[in-house]
């Protein structure tokens, strides 16, 4: 069991919605404190929001640890907080987007206690600030990761034929 107090702060950016993406994450814990990033070629805003939460908790060594994640997304801090994702559950995601993400983070979020925060975005938060330079910074940069759930599930089709 552990009495560490980790707290974490992402972010997430999409040029287009969809469009290329990018992740931005921070994480402190004592003295230790870690940068992360990552882009996609095609994906949308939420996946990214969403994705930079799972890749920071995936990120931490030790389980049992009091985690405090903050973020600007809604979409987000809400499904865990309001229990949105427990009907979800339920209900097996029928008609909800980003089914593996979020099956993702069911997983790896019951490793931690996990207390989620909503910060308002773009305002004088400076963790939340840098972690959006670092995540348009990659969804501008790359390089660019195939984002294949998005895209052989949730990607809309556009014209009337393939090809």
């Amino acid at each position: 069991m552990s009495d560490q107090i980790i707290t974490i702060y992402t972010d997430g950016a999409c040029r287009g919605n969809p469009g290329k993406g990018g992740y931005g994450i921070i994480l402190q814990a004592g003295k230790h404190y870690k940068e992360l990033s990552a882009a996609y070629k095609l994906t949308t805003n939420n996946r990214m929001e969403l994705l930079a939460i799972i890749v920071a908790l995936e990120s931490i060594k030790v389980t049992n640890a009091n985690v405090h994640i903050y973020s600007d997304s809604s979409y987000c801090v809400n499904a865990i907080t309001k229990q949105w994702i427990q009907s979800w559950v339920k209900k097996n995601f029928k008609d909800k987007k980003n089914e593996d993400l979020w099956r993702r983070y069911l997983k790896i979020a019951a490793l931690q206690k996990v207390t989620m925060h909503w910060v308002k975005g773009h305002t004088s938060n400076v963790y939340n600030n840098k972690c959006d330079i670092i995540a348009t910074t990659a969804a501008d940069n790359g390089p660019w990761l195939e984002d294949t759930w998005y895209i052989n599930n949730d990607k809309p089709q556009s014209g009337m034929f393939n090809g």
